[in-house]
């Protein structure tokens, strides 16, 4: 074989092994990458329920429950007089103590409990002859007809109440204690002393209270 074939020879023989090793080392194949999840967007979360005004006053009349527990025979509800509140304003509560859901109406302050009629308890008293609202915890009991038609009695537990069924504070039914009568004065008309409300709402709240629940009426401000 002459210089000239050699070269030739030499030179192919060169260009195959570069071909093959280039071959050999071909790039991988590209793998597809996951796609990237699109992002949740955030829920803002719901707004705190706030508290209903009368929820101190609740706080109490649970300590009430506790406080006097053999006196009551039903535990499931609770009925919250908030005399914070003017007459104007629904400050009956009776209270799911399950559910927490509430029915609320207008009520009555004894007229002793409020002198210049300004609609809102100015102070209470336990004494006979006195007119006034008093506070604490009530237990409900039987109901009766009388000069108020369909009325409910009420035995007062604490120092404060305790002679409120001598002095004959009930729950009862009164024509001064209507929406239509706040809408005409401002403010509900008083009692004696009783827990009056509207009459078409009587067998509702009777209904509600029943025999051998709590009432508590208070007010957290000084009275």
């Amino acid at each position: 074989m002459d210089r000239r074939n050699f070269t030739k020879f030499a030179l192919s023989g060169l260009a195959f092994s570069f071909l093959s090793d280039s071959m050999g080392r071909a790039a991988p194949p590209t793998l597809p990458q996951p796609a990237t999840p699109a992002p949740v967007p955030r829920v803002p979360a719901a707004p705190a329920k706030p508290l209903p005004r009368y929820a101190a006053l609740l706080d109490r009349a649970r300590a009430a429950l506790d406080q006097h527990g053999r006196a009551f025979t039903l535990r499931d509800r609770v009925g919250i007089v908030d005399f914070d509140a003017p007459s104007k304003d629904l400050r009956m509560h009776i209270v799911d103590l399950v559910s927490g859901q509430a029915n609320s109406y207008l009520v009555s302050h004894g007229r002793g409990s409020d002198p210049g009629h300004s609609g809102w308890l100015h102070s209470f008293s336990n004494e006979f002859n006195s007119l006034a609202s008093c506070q604490g915890a009530f237990r409900t009991e039987m109901e009766y007809v009388g000069q108020h038609g369909r009325s409910m009695r009420l035995a007062g537990l604490d120092p404060q109440n305790n002679n409120a069924e001598a002095r004959a504070i009930v729950v009862h039914g009164a024509d001064y204690v209507t929406e239509d009568h706040v809408a005409a004065w401002g403010k509900c008309g008083r009692s004696e002393g009783c827990f009056a409300v509207a009459p078409h709402i009587v067998p509702q709240v009777l209904g509600l209270l029943g025999q051998g629940r709590l009432l508590y009426s208070g007010k957290l401000a000084a009275a």
